[in-house]
C-alpha cells in the first residue's frame, strides 16, 4: 500500500480497444487504475499455450470490469486462468479479490502463510493496516467487517518454485511492508515481481502499517539486492524494463537511515 501516483489508463481506452502493454510474451501487465485510492497493477503470467495461467494481485475494490476487460483484450480466456497470486493482502491488492473470484470461481488463491492463515480465520488486519484507514474504506466501499475472509488454496513459503504456466518463478519472503510480502524472480529473463516493497524510483513501501517493520523491510531488501535483477514489475508506479545495476542496494542504501 503506498500513495503514490502510478501508471494509468482509463476504462474508456479499453473501450477503445486500446491494448495492454507486454512485457515479455509470457508476462502480461495491467495498469493500476487509481481513483480515491490506489489500485495496484495486475500482472497476468505464464505461456499462452500453456492454458495454465496465474493472475498476479487482482487490486482495489470495484476495479472488476477493468481487470477482466483488460484481460480479455489481451486475447485470454478466462478458462486459462488457474490461480490467483497475491504479493501480499493490502486493500488495493486483495480489494477486488471476491469480484474477480466470481468471474472465475475455479481459480485457486495462493498467499503466503503468514497472510494466508489470518485471511481465512477473517483477521482483516493485515487488509486495512491501521483502524482509520478501515473506516474509511468501509464508509467509501460499503464493506462489512469480515467481508476479507478466503479460502486459500497454497500457503507459499520463502525459497519454493512454482512451475507454472511453463515457467518457474521463485517465491522470496520479504516481510517488512507487510508480514507475508512475497516478490516472485523468474531467473532467466530476470524479473521480478516484488509487491509494493520496492518501486522505481529509489521508493519503497511504507512501514508503518499494522505486521510492518523497518529493521524487516531493510532485510528484505538486501535480500533483493543480491539478485540479478533487469526488469522491475512493482505493485505500483512506473514499470522499469532495463534497471540498472545495484539499483536495489542503492535503494537501501538511501533509505538505511529511516529502516533502523
Amino acid at each position: 500500500m503506498v500513495f503514490l501516483v502510478g501508471y494509468s489508463i482509463t476504462e474508456s481506452q479499453i473501450g477503445e480497444g486500446r491494448e495492454m502493454p507486454k512485457i515479455t510474451e509470457d508476462v502480461l501487465f495491467i495498469p493500476g487504475q487509481d481513483e480515491f485510492m490506489p489500485d495496484s497493477h495486475s500482472y497476468v503470467v505464464g505461456k499462452p499455450s500453456s492454458k495454465d495461467l496465474s493472475l498476479i494481485d487482482p487490486g482495489l475494490v470495484g476495479k472488476r470490469d477493468y481487470k477482466i476487460s483488460s484481460i480479455r483484450k489481451m486475447g485470454i480466456d478466462l478458462k486459462d486462468i488457474k490461480r490467483i497470486i497475491l504479493t501480499h493482502t493490502h486493500f488495493d491488492h486483495i480489494g477486488c479479490l471476491q469480484e474477480i473470484q466470481k468471474e472465475i470461481p475455479w481459480a485457486e488463491l495462493w498467499i503466503h502463510a503468514l497472510e494466508g492463515d489470518p485471511l481465512e480465520k477473517g483477521d482483516d488486519r493485515s487488509v486495512y493496516g491501521i483502524e482509520m484507514f478501515q473506516q474509511v474504506c468501509q464508509a467509501q466501499y460499503g464493506i462489512q467487517s469480515g467481508s476479507f475472509t478466503f479460502k486459500v488454496h497454497r500457503k507459499l513459503q520463502e525459497g519454493e518454485t512454482l512451475e507454472i504456466g511453463g515457467m518457474v518463478w521463485e517465491v522470496i519472503h520479504i516481510p517488512g511492508h507487510s508480514l507475508g510480502s512475497i516478490g516472485l524472480y523468474f531467473p532467466p529473463e530476470k524479473i521480478l515481481i516484488p509487491g509494493d516493497v520496492v518501486y522505481a524510483d529509489h521508493a519503497i513501501g511504507r512501514f508503518d502499517l499494522y505486521g510492518a517493520d523497518g529493521p524487516e523491510l531493510k532485510k528484505s531488501l538486501m535480500k533483493l539486492s543480491q539478485k540479478k535483477v533487469k526488469v522491475l514489475l512493482p505493485g505500483h508506479n512506473r514499470i522499469v524494463t532495463n534497471l540498472p545495476d545495484g539499483y536495489v542496494l542503492e535503494t537501501l542504501k538511501q533509505w538505511d537511515p529511516y529502516l533502523a
